[in-house]
């Protein structure tokens, strides 16, 4: 339950409840620590209060002194050595009369005015544990005096104890501890002491405060942290979360992510890569749907001559005629055949290509291994020579993909062949200029170009097309193209000067 409690909740009101939490789970252990200190500091002066009762009775009893005002003077005369530190000494006869009190004595420099009526009494026995004795001796308004005190002792179950209380009155914070007093078989009397203990309850205020400061200091630093955290981080991340909202449902509504954009940190690399990443998607959209729609008004083309030539054929008994039909279905079906294979290549090697890394490598070999492949066939099949021609650098370094490289080399020899008669050549020219750059020329003997503007052979499926051209899907070049813009290249096409032919020249540039 507090974990579903927990997910239904923002990350500031998570990170404010857990603090409030660690607040409240920290403040009860400070109550339990503040509330065991006090008796703990009381225990420590009970001790030192219990060694001097201890020994004012032991000397009591050695010289066998009276409980008489007299003999009481004199003892608390002769040995006040015993109450250094100590605010006020006071005895008592067994009858609870009052024979002796050094306030009455010039024993200190120290004023002995103690007031012993309690207003507020803490008990504690020598183990210090908290015993409750207020019962019938507390009344609402009066102070209990310290003979009522020394009476409800004599007739409790801690007779024979030192018997130790507090008292907070009149700014000033007093521990007092009693205990009978005996002549060995007897009780002849009571001994209280009495010694300022302000600094317990200085050192128990100090405490609360440094808690209180602390708290004050740390809750502050939260609301600071807080307030940064939301201000910088979180809501930038809000407005992320907005965007990809907006771009999932398409909405042409703006987003606040160009704020974002122009920060130099984490948040600023994220949101440009988040953006660039929809943008290419947005774009691998509209390029699928574009090339969807234009791959069926291909395919629509032959399949309509398919379903004609399938009707016709049917209803003719001319063999001749039956024959061309044929020839007409064939091509059909080829032409088909390989506008889907050219699409199922052109996607997997978008797919590859973003996996693909770019290397340095050498033009010149990756040419001369494609020239060589299309010599050994084309050369026996139809005559076809294909030349290398280059302007004798030892190098032609860029910097690519090699298996894409030999793709773009491959399309563009298979492209001139299929346009060029039987026994004619093909030049292949691999130059570098004074910048750096690789210049890469196909130049064939063909038919050349139909169109003025040479930049439109790169579309899909052009069509304007030489009567041959129902060989080729009409995708060659434009893979070629994008496979050149991959390699930040350039192609252009154009007409041979002088003869018939054409010529693809790509620039790649310095490796």
């Amino acid at each position: 339950m507090f974990n579903n409690f927990l997910k239904n909740l923002s990350i500031l009101k998570k990170f404010l409840f857990i603090n409030l939490l660690t607040f409240i789970i920290i403040g009860s252990f400070t109550i339990v620590y503040l509330r065991s200190v006090q008796p703990s500091l009381i225990n420590n002066k009970t001790t030192n209060h219990i060694q001097i009762i201890n020994n004012t009775i032991d000397h009591i009893q050695r010289l066998k002194i009276n409980f008489t005002e007299d003999d009481v003077r004199k003892f608390l005369f002769s040995t006040r050595f015993l109450f250094q530190n100590l605010d006020r000494v006071i005895l008592f006869d067994n009858d609870f009369n009052l024979i002796g009190d050094t306030d009455t004595l010039d024993l200190d420099p120290r004023s002995f005015s103690q007031r012993m009526d309690v207003t507020e009494m803490n008990i504690l026995n020598d183990s210090s544990e908290t015993i409750e004795k207020k019962k019938k001796l507390e009344k609402k308004n009066k102070p209990i005096s310290l003979k009522d005190i020394l009476i409800n002792y004599a007739g409790s179950s801690e007779f024979g104890k030192p018997y130790t209380f507090t008292q907070d009155s009149y700014n000033q914070f007093l521990l007092t501890t009693i205990k009978n007093v005996n002549n060995g078989k007897n009780n002849i009397g009571y001994l209280a002491i009495t010694e300022n203990a302000n600094d317990i309850k200085a050192a128990i205020n100090e405490r609360k405060s440094f808690i209180v400061r602390t708290a004050i200091v740390v809750a502050i630093v939260i609301f600071i942290f807080s307030f940064v955290l939301n201000r910088y981080f979180l809501k930038p991340i809000k407005n992320l979360v907005n965007y990809t909202k907006l771009v999932k449902e398409k909405s042409k509504e703006k987003s606040n992510i160009e704020t974002i954009k122009s920060r130099n940190d984490e948040l600023g690399i994220l949101s440009n890569s988040l953006e660039d990443m929809t943008n290419d998607l947005h774009n691998r959209i509209n390029a699928a749907e574009n090339f969807s729609t234009d791959l069926v008004h291909e395919i629509r083309n032959p399949l309509a001559s398919l379903k004609s030539a399938s009707e016709i054929i049917s209803e003719t008994e001319n063999q001749e005629q039956r024959d061309k039909l044929v020839k007409i279905l064939a091509h059909d079906v080829e032409r088909i055949e390989r506008l889907i294979t050219d699409y199922s290549q052109m996607l997997k090697d978008e797919v590859a290509i973003t996996t693909e890394k770019m290397k340095k490598i050498d033009l010149k070999v990756v040419v001369n291994s494609v020239v060589d492949d299309f010599n050994n066939i084309y050369n026996h099949k139809r005559g076809i020579n294909i030349h290398l021609k280059t302007n004798g650098s030892k190098e032609y370094m860029v910097l690519g993909i090699e298996n894409r490289i030999e793709q773009i080399i491959a399309n563009l020899l298979d492209n001139s062949i299929s346009f060029s008669e039987d026994n004619q050549k093909i030049d292949v020219e691999l130059t570098k200029d004074q910048s750096g750059k690789i210049i890469l020329n196909v130049i064939d003997e063909g038919q050349g170009f139909k169109e003025k503007d040479t930049k439109k052979i790169f579309k899909r499926f052009y069509s304007n097309r030489p009567e041959k051209f129902g060989q080729h899907s009409g995708l060659g070049l434009n893979i070629v193209k994008n496979l050149v813009e991959l390699h930040n290249g350039n192609i252009n096409a154009s007409n041979n000067k002088g003869g018939k032919g054409a010529k693809i020249e790509i620039t790649f540039p310095k490796a």
